[in-house]
């Protein structure tokens, strides 16, 4: 390959010498997103070997769907996209979501700010189905149906999951809305 053709580092460049088997410029992709992949992973799995994990098998993922992904695009959404849809299946998996009455109570009645370390931030205090609707709903911008598709549920029990731990939310950053416990 000559040496104008190895200097190309734009994304769709990138992708091209990829598709021919160029390591380098896979190697190249995979560093330009994979921070973000894991960032995305682990904030929906609170998991850091999870979102390990999450982070190999999207970009597995992306090495099999080389010839099918479009270099006028950006990566980053597919990759997010693949790396949400990984993450959901481990919830699935795990059933983590197999009893809703369960989810709601941990929702209405979890542990209050007081009890949770600082350090794992607000949505570690949301059960892991929960902090997943959350974040890829307000965050990735996912609407309901989507969700609700993704789950097997309905769109309604996306809302009903959203609202509450929203309303969880709101109560442990507002002073005085009585979650405190003793």
């Amino acid at each position: 390959m000559d040496e104008a053709a190895k200097g190309e580092t734009t994304e769709p460049a990138l992708l091209r010498r990829a598709r021919r088997g160029d390591e380098t410029a896979f190697e190249a992709l995979y560093h330009g997103h994979a921070r973000a992949i894991h960032a995305l992973a682990f904030r929906l799995t609170g998991d850091a070997a999870a979102a390990e994990d999450i982070v190999q098998d999207t970009f597995l993922r992306m090495f099999g769907f080389l010839s099918g992904l479009r270099e006028d695009t950006p990566l980053r959404p597919w990759l997010k996209r693949v790396a949400a849809n990984l993450a959901i299946d481990r919830l699935r998996r795990g059933r983590h979501h197999a009893d809703d009455d369960a989810l709601l109570h941990a929702l209405d009645d979890g542990p209050s700010p007081a009890t949770v370390a600082e350090a794992d931030g607000l949505l570690r205090r949301l059960p892991p189905v929960a902090r997943t609707l959350v974040w890829l709903h307000e965050m990735e911008g996912w609407s309901h149906e989507e969700l609700a598709h993704r789950f097997g549920r309905s769109p309604s029990w996306s809302k009903s999951i959203l609202s509450r731990s929203l309303s969880r939310l709101r109560g442990h950053l507002e002073p005085g809305t009585g979650n405190e416990r003793s």
